[in-house]
């Protein structure tokens, strides 16, 4: 059965099951293919996981919207960020030169880039929108290396299904599935509009996915780890926070 005729098939058969109200049916199907979220549990497990494998066989490797120079907004809301502490502020002084992404887990080899090391990397430039879960929205040129091109440097070991990200401030992280992380959109994001990524937004390393809500692009990332189970961070739902989906596909 080729790879088209196999996802219509398991599509029709989630959709089957969700319309005979047969969601814990829909939630082994995806379990099956390797289709459920770190927060299948609780009462809205089930409904989680039927959007997630939805959305993952039906819109795969699609593109979130890319926009014209023309839609850049004036003045794009840069969301509210705890106050940077005195080692943030050591880094930002030396204009971030001793700041550096370490890479681990999963991975053939180990290793640590400063802004030079990624900038020396392919670059990707896309003009995309921020779009916020509490109803505000934006958009500007967000310009990186995709996390790809660093996954190919490090070596991802076949049994790896997420990347986890970490924020240096205020113990913020999230994750991604592999498939996500490797997209080429997902972008490790050094520069903003016309210059470097300001320190609001995310500077000097933010993880941009513009194919999920905007809480997984977290801001003034210095470490990812490559796994094969997020059970062991946090609450092992996938992400800090569990008030929010841990899928968040737009």
């Amino acid at each position: 059965m080729n790879g088209i005729s196999r996802r219509k098939l398991i599509t029709r058969g989630l959709a089957a099951a969700a319309g005979l109200s047969g969601l814990a049916l829909a939630e082994h199907i995806a379990d099956r293919y390797g289709l459920v979220p770190p927060d299948h549990g609780g009462v809205y497990g089930p409904g989680e996981t039927l959007t997630y494998a939805a959305q993952r066989l039906l819109s795969g490797r699609s593109l979130a919207r890319e926009f014209d120079r023309s839609a850049i907004s004036k003045e794009p809301f840069a969301d509210e960020t705890s106050p940077p502490t005195a080692a943030f502020q050591r880094l930002q002084a030396n204009g971030f030169k001793n700041w550096r992404l370490s890479v681990d887990g999963l991975v053939g080899r180990r290793a640590s880039f400063s802004l030079d090391d990624l900038k020396r990397l392919p670059v990707r430039s896309q003009i995309t929108q921020v779009a916020c879960e509490e109803g505000w929205s934006y958009v500007a040129e967000w310009t990186g290396t995709p996390l790809r091109e660093v996954l190919n440097v490090v070596g991802v070991l076949p049994q790896a299904r997420y990347v986890v990200y970490f924020s240096m401030e205020s113990n913020w992280w999230d994750s991604v599935d592999i498939d996500e992380a490797r997209h080429p959109q997902t972008l490790l994001t050094y520069a903003m509009n016309d210059g470097d990524l300001p320190v609001p937004f995310g500077g000097p390393l933010r993880l941009r996915v513009p194919r999920q809500l905007g809480y997984k692009s977290i801001k003034y990332i210095d470490r990812m780890t490559v796994t094969d189970s997020v059970k062991r961070f946090g609450k092992g739902l996938g992400s800090a926070s569990p008030d929010y989906a841990w899928y968040a596909g737009i």
